[in-house]
């Protein structure tokens, strides 16, 4: 009977993969709803689950969807105003002043600066903001889409000020600097980031192997200072190797840069050359949107990240800290200085919350799935919950090469790293225990892989797509974005396999 449940539990997931890659013709919001369906009927019937506890799971997806929900209408309305504003065609103007060689340009957005966001405030901020930015510089919005959603892995694990590990963790009794600076260690991969951004930018091009070969030196220096310093900062702490790692990485890139040191040769412009374009805002009002979002969500940051509000019947709580709220009111203040009127704003807010219900959809639907996984154990039956049931796996020798594919898989399936370290950490903790093998590497490898897996996370690909309005399909993107973050996984499997 546990080999026929743990088939049961790995068959929602096997079930999606197959709809998702095979059905080309099926919505993802079907497909969603079919595999929630699925592990309903397989926690109710299999695992003996309850109404109420159908219920209760379904509720704290409802409500992790909304979440979300406000991120992505809030990112949409905040980016809608912009475009209005002309802010965004402004900024791109002036960055050309910086460098005008697009290959550094976007390895400065969506290295950099993503992984700044993400240290601040993760939960797909930083691809919500940076791939708009991408379109404006004259790349395709699925290039802008796929480069940004590669720049939203390496800063992951220690995203949010440290949440993945702080919240992931918690309730393992184990030491969170050492696990911190191992994981900062195996993050050392992740300086490979921006040579694939590369690649994604120029390989559509005749002489793409030229334009490739020109900025690697740039974009492998690029990858360096950032992870480097990340590793020196997480030596004192798992807040800050996100945010001051990109903030020491970019100052060395501009020194170099300035001095002329790894600088691309000759200057690569896009098919959009915006050089001789004039700037319809001055370089202060274009930074100002974003210098006043990044203070409000840093201000916010630290002051709700740990006020909540407890839902009692659900065992619930909810965290007052959304970079929605954050989007929304920064663009309402950006709307009143610029005194677009009322209506023009109720207008964009109707369009940010049309393309916001799809997404929503589908996530609610997954987020459901894994709630209902969560809570599925059943005492009188003496029984494990499905995701319990699913560790059963992990009790292998392999677990050093296997840790970072189960990280990415609770990445991809919840969109979040710190939800798959909640979901998983458990059992690998006991799993690597019962093994004989060290928590503390095979934890770190676990989180490493779930931020690479933040790649191909359903709801981050999901909330990028809409706000970047890329007509592809989710799958299209997810299987563009695969062989990535698959060798992404298997450098990080192989490092802690031998080492």
């Amino acid at each position: 009977m546990d080999l026929i449940r743990l088939v049961l539990a790995i068959l929602p997931f096997l079930l999606f993969c197959i709809l998702l890659i095979f059905r080309r013709s099926t919505s993802l919001i079907k497909i969603s709803f079919v595999t929630l369906v699925l592990t309903t009927v397989i926690a109710v019937v299999f695992w003996y689950c309850s109404f109420s506890t159908v219920l209760i799971s379904t509720t704290r997806g409802l409500i992790i969807a909304v979440d979300i929900l406000l991120i992505i209408f809030g990112a949409i309305f905040f980016l809608e105003i912009l475009r209005k504003n002309k802010v965004t065609e402004s900024l791109a103007v002036h960055l050309d002043h910086f460098s005008s060689d697009i290959r550094v340009q976007v390895i400065l957005l969506a290295w950099f600066l993503e992984n700044f966001l993400e240290g601040i405030a993760g939960f797909g901020t930083p691809s919500t903001v940076v791939a708009p930015l991408l379109i404006v510089l004259g790349i395709s919005p699925l290039k802008a889409v796929i480069i940004a959603l590669l720049g939203n892995s390496t800063s992951v694990p220690f995203g949010a000020v440290g949440t993945p590990i702080r919240i992931g963790f918690a309730g393992i009794d184990i030491d969170l600097i050492s696990i911190a600076s191992t994981t900062a260690l195996y993050n050392f991969v992740g300086l490979l980031v921006p040579t694939f951004m590369l690649w994604v930018l120029v390989s559509s091009k005749e002489n793409r192997f030229a334009l490739f070969k020109q900025a690697l030196p740039f974009a492998l220096w690029s990858g360096i200072a950032f992870v480097v310093p990340s590793y020196l900062v997480s030596l004192f702490g798992i807040e800050f190797p996100s945010i001051l790692g990109s903030i020491i990485g970019v100052i060395l890139v501009i020194i170099t840069g300035r001095l002329g040191i790894f600088t691309p040769k000759p200057i690569y412009r896009n098919a959009k050359d915006i050089k001789n374009s004039s700037s319809p805002l001055s370089l202060k009002l274009s930074v100002l949107p974003y210098a006043l979002f990044i203070f409000l969500l840093i201000l916010a940051k630290f002051l709700l990240s740990n006020s909540t509000i407890s839902v009692p019947w659900l065992s619930y709580s909810i965290n007052l800290f959304n970079p929605g709220f954050v989007f929304i009111v920064s663009t309402l203040v950006v709307a009143y200085y610029s005194k677009i009127h009322w209506s023009q704003i109720s207008k964009v807010a109707r369009l940010a919350l049309n393309k916001s219900i799809e997404p929503f959809l589908v996530i609610f639907a997954m987020s459901a799935v894994v709630q209902l996984m969560n809570n599925s154990a059943n005492i009188t039956h003496q029984l494990p919950s499905i995701t319990q049931t699913l560790s059963m796996f992990f009790r292998t020798q392999f677990l050093p090469a296997l840790a970072p594919f189960i990280g990415a898989l609770g990445s991809f399936i919840t969109g979040s790293a710190t939800v798959s370290n909640l979901m998983f950490a458990p059992s690998i903790y006991s799993s690597s225990l019962f093994l004989g093998l060290d928590p503390i590497k095979i934890l770190a490898l676990t989180v490493v892989g779930a931020g690479a897996g933040n790649m191909i996370a359903l709801a981050d690909v999901l909330v990028a797509k809409t706000v970047a309005g890329v007509t592809n399909s989710l799958r299209d993107i997810i299987l563009l974005l695969l062989p990535y973050c698959i060798i992404y996984l298997v450098l990080v499997a192989l490092l802690g396999y031998f080492t």
